[in-house]
């Protein structure tokens, strides 16, 4: 699968500021290369993202002074140059100095081995969305059961409670982290961006993705989130095959002590001006058509003046 590197230059001193145990070890055990920084690619499916900040302002400011000391983790790829398995921020500051080379320990790995040396090294930042928290977890849950030779909901508890101990997170903490991984991209973002909380995103992440997309919509329209309660009552509903657009939409307009102030009418005071048997997500998308026509008729009145 991977070549030998032709690298033979002589160890670099390591320090501490932006590395892990692991990589200080490794430092001490193997060669480490200078390679250029366009022969280093990124891990594939990598669920870390590289967010400008404080802490990598520090970073870029570290390197800046005194040079990129730590080294990056990588392996040799078939088809030439190496996958970084640890060090893309270093890689990023790297480039934002306009570096030519960086440091790094090329080692010979398996695809699960990468991926657990991958994240065991990204879960060491001291900041990490939720999203890549879950996608970590989730990668590295899979390359575990990958080396066990059982299957089934044995290997899967067992895989869960040996991340657990190399963790802060329980092995159950964990497994509700995987299970936002099925949150579709819109309502993800929600929760890195603290505007859906943990344990309602946990829950609605067993509604379908259709179910999802409508619960969207619903949110945008009420401009609000669903609490726990209301995330529970989602799940319930959907997992009883029952849940449909228009439970979503009366659930989401429940008034809840922390909603934004809304302008709201009343059903009977709408109905006469639309078809018998409308729904309210019907009259809702009239509403806003009509308010949309309306604003630009008004602006083509403004224009001819």
């Amino acid at each position: 699968m991977a070549r030998k590197s032709d690298f033979t230059l002589p160890p670099i001193p390591v320090d501490a500021i932006f590395s892990t145990q692991a990589e200080r070890d490794d430092a001490l055990l193997e060669r480490v290369h200078n390679i250029p920084l366009e022969e280093l690619h990124p891990f594939k499916d990598h669920p870390f993202k590289i967010q400008s900040g404080e802490e990598m302002d520090k970073m870029i400011e570290s390197i800046r002074k005194v040079g990129a000391i730590t080294p990056a983790l990588a392996r040799p790829l078939e088809d030439g140059g190496f996958e970084l398995i640890s060090g893309h921020r270093r890689l990023a500051a790297c480039q934002v100095l306009r570096i030519d080379t960086m440091p790094v320990i090329v080692r010979e790995m398996s695809d699960d081995e990468a991926v657990i040396a991958m994240v065991d090294a990204n879960l060491q930042r001291e900041t990490i969305l939720p999203s890549e928290k879950a996608f970590a977890y989730k990668m590295k849950l899979e390359a575990i059961k990958h080396q066990g030779v059982a299957s089934g909901q044995l290997v899967q508890k067992w895989s869960r409670d040996k991340m657990a101990d190399e963790s802060s997170d329980s092995g159950r903490q964990i497994q509700r982290y995987i299970r936002m991984t099925y949150l579709i991209p819109e309502l993800l973002s929600m929760v890195d961006e603290n505007k859906i909380a943990f344990n309602p995103a946990v829950e609605i992440s067993y509604l379908e993705q259709s179910e999802q997309r409508v619960l969207l919509d619903a949110m945008e329209l009420n401009d609000c989130t669903p609490s726990h309660a209301q995330s529970i009552r989602l799940k319930k509903l959907s997992q009883e095959g029952v849940l449909d657009d228009q439970m979503i939409y009366t659930v989401m307009s429940e008034e809840k002590p922390n909603q934004q102030e809304q302008i709201k009418f009343k059903r009977e005071d709408l109905k006469k001006y639309f078809p018998a048997g409308y729904t309210d997500e019907q009259m809702r998308r009239d509403i806003i058509k009509g308010l949309e026509l309306l604003k630009r008729q008004r602006e083509r009145n403004r224009d001819a003046r």
